[in-house]
């Protein structure tokens, strides 16, 4: 091995002691071993940053933008709404998680599904009084075991395809992983509900430190269009809310008190509620219902633009000592008040004929800018954003579902690459309005390409420095002649790189060593190719090795060793079903 190898070898070793031993981000690492090797002059610039125009990457990308449409105008929690239902049993309610999280990262980048589902989990799990230690693992495992379905189910998924397309001209259909895939999640759902869910510890979450004790009453109305129409308090989930009370219905001039959960709601019914603070926000998510007060309806902002605020009367405000309405509260605020907490007590009078004091808690829908203009303002004395997400526009919806399955098809039959079919459906969830341009940019996770793509150049160094030829040759010697070893040989090294760093920069390190390797023993490259795929994603054993495992950490109350406890065994099962069927689908 020549020194320029050798010097690749001292810059990996120090970048892999920095990502395990310091923890340190995974993108600064890898930018600056890519930028090492630049500046040593090892390989050429344009060779090192060739990760920055790899179609993969830039796939992922494009889907960060669809994934972000779907999440904006309602689509994914209208499907999570549908599956969480009414459930009483842990099984159960792992059950349903696990299938349809499956389903949709087959075809949806998973970070955004794991990030809509945890929130909607963690409300859940106190309503039924289920750990989220409990639902929140299995969530990310799914998550896992479903992206590796198809082509466009996880980023590693694509960027190996990209370096297919680079180095071998050729490129995966977007099914083809299926073969395999498919069997791997049958054997983990079984797995995750049988043995796995005994080995799930049962902890409260790191972020419950202290129960909330700001109250307050809210008055939500069912529209003429509402899908809770015709439901029982029951069926339609407003019976046990986390952290809420519903305390009556007024309904044409009659209040119906102590409300029985077979109580059928009706149109233009309202529901006077009382609870927590955070327990609101979840309110103004929930679908079918929508705030009582017609003021909320003529803010300028629709309300997915909108921020959820407290705010709390100062002595010099102007509106002290008048009702809200007689202040003209909106239009001098440019804001709506939803609910008023004074004292824990509550108020018995509608929204607009509640007379404010000082010290008075605010609940506020407000237009995003609101925060930053009213902050240092003598009319509160504090004003803090409580949720920055308001409730989708779920009238695009429809349109979100409409422009993925036709990228799917587009990509499945053919008709388009997996590239240009994403490309194409981001510019349509911009273009027909289901996200905004300037969301769309934020939604993109930077961190996540910088990685992919400085991986992508380090890789790229082995192979032109001969040293991927050099450690497939280590790789040789070990497995003799038989292909069988050396296939094994890589699915392990590629799981214990993703394990220890991401899965994305594991694939693209051992693809430049699985193509030497299989070039030198004469055989197919296939089987090479699709165990870094699967080996890649398996990723269960450790928190770090793949980004939804750290999403689900600090909600879940997680310790490292949980993931050992139950993410080993699945690996096990997982290897062993990959390394069998592999080898048959795409023979040596």
């Amino acid at each position: 091995m020549d020194p320029s190898g050798l010097l690749i070898l001292l810059i990996l070793a120090i970048a892999f002691l920095l990502l395990i031993v310091k923890n340190a981000p995974a993108d600064f690492v890898f930018v600056g071993a890519l930028t090492a090797i630049i500046i040593l002059n090892i390989i050429p610039v344009s060779d090192a940053l060739v990760g920055f125009s790899n179609e993969g990457m830039l796939t992922v990308a494009a889907l960060y933008i669809v994934a972000y449409g779907l999440k904006e105008t309602g689509a994914i929690q209208f499907v999570i709404q549908k599956i969480l239902g009414q459930t009483k049993s842990e099984f159960t309610a792992q059950a349903r998680i696990i299938t349809p999280v499956m389903g949709l990262s087959a075809f949806l980048n998973n970070t955004p599904i794991v990030a809509s589902f945890i929130p909607a989990l963690k409300d859940w799990s106190k309503m039924h009084q289920i750990a989220n230690s409990k639902l929140l693992i299995p969530l990310s495992y799914a998550a896992i075991l479903g992206g590796t379905c198809t082509l466009i189910g996880t980023s590693t998924n694509l960027i190996v395809n990209g370096l297919l397309i680079d180095n071998k001209g050729i490129t995966l259909n977007i099914f083809d992983p299926a073969w395999v895939g498919v069997p791997i999640a049958l054997v983990g759902v079984v797995y995750l509900l049988t043995i796995g869910r005994k080995l799930l510890p049962d902890r409260k979450s790191g972020f419950a430190s202290f129960e909330n004790t700001r109250e307050y009453t809210i008055e939500m109305m069912i529209p003429d269009d509402s899908s809770l129409i015709g439901k029982t308090i029951e069926d339609a989930g407003l019976r046990q809310l986390p952290g809420l009370f519903l305390v009556e219905i007024i309904r044409s001039e009659r209040i119906i008190a102590a409300v029985e959960p077979s109580e059928k709601l009706k149109k233009s019914d309202r529901l006077i509620f009382t609870g927590v603070v955070d327990a609101m926000a979840d309110l103004q998510q929930m679908s079918g219902l929508q705030p009582a007060t017609e003021q909320v309806f003529k803010l300028n902002a629709p309300r997915n633009e909108r921020n959820l605020v407290e705010a709390v009367v100062a002595p010099s405000n102007p509106l002290n000592g008048m009702t809200i309405k007689e202040g003209e509260f909106r239009n001098r605020f440019g804001a709506v008040v939803l609910a008023v907490s004074r004292d824990g007590e509550r108020i018995k009078k509608r929204i607009g004929d509640i007379r404010l004091r000082t010290g008075d808690i605010l609940l506020l829908e407000t237009p995003r800018d609101f925060t930053k203009r009213f902050r240092s303002s003598n009319d509160f004395l504090l004003v803090s954003t409580l949720s920055e997400n308001g409730a989708p526009n779920t009238e695009r919806a429809g349109r979100a579902w409409l422009i993925l399955g036709l990228m799917v098809l587009a990509a499945a039959t053919g008709l388009l690459s997996m590239f240009k079919a994403s490309f194409l459906a981001a510019g349509a969830m911009i273009l027909f309005k289901c996200c905004k341009l300037s969301d769309a940019r934020r939604t993109i996770d930077w961190q996540v390409l910088i990685v992919i793509a400085s991986a992508l150049g380090i890789g790229n160094a082995l192979q032109l420095t001969g040293v991927a030829e050099t450690l497939a040759g280590g790789f040789i010697e070990w497995a003799g002649v038989n292909p069988y070893t050396a296939l094994i040989a890589t699915y392990l090294a590629t799981w214990l790189l993703t394990e220890m760093i991401t899965n994305n920069a594991a694939a693209a390190l051992i693809f430049p060593i699985a193509i030497t390797l299989a070039d030198s023993m004469g055989v197919s490259f296939m089987p090479f190719i699709m165990a870094i795929i699967f080996a890649a994603s398996a990723s269960f054993s450790t928190p770090i090795g793949y980004q939804t495992n750290l999403m689900v950490l600090g909600p879940g109350g997680y310790k490292f060793s949980d993931f050992l406890k139950v993410g080993l065994p699945l690996n096990i099962v997982v290897g062993a079903t990959a390394l069998i069927l592999i080898p048959i689908i795409w023979p040596f």
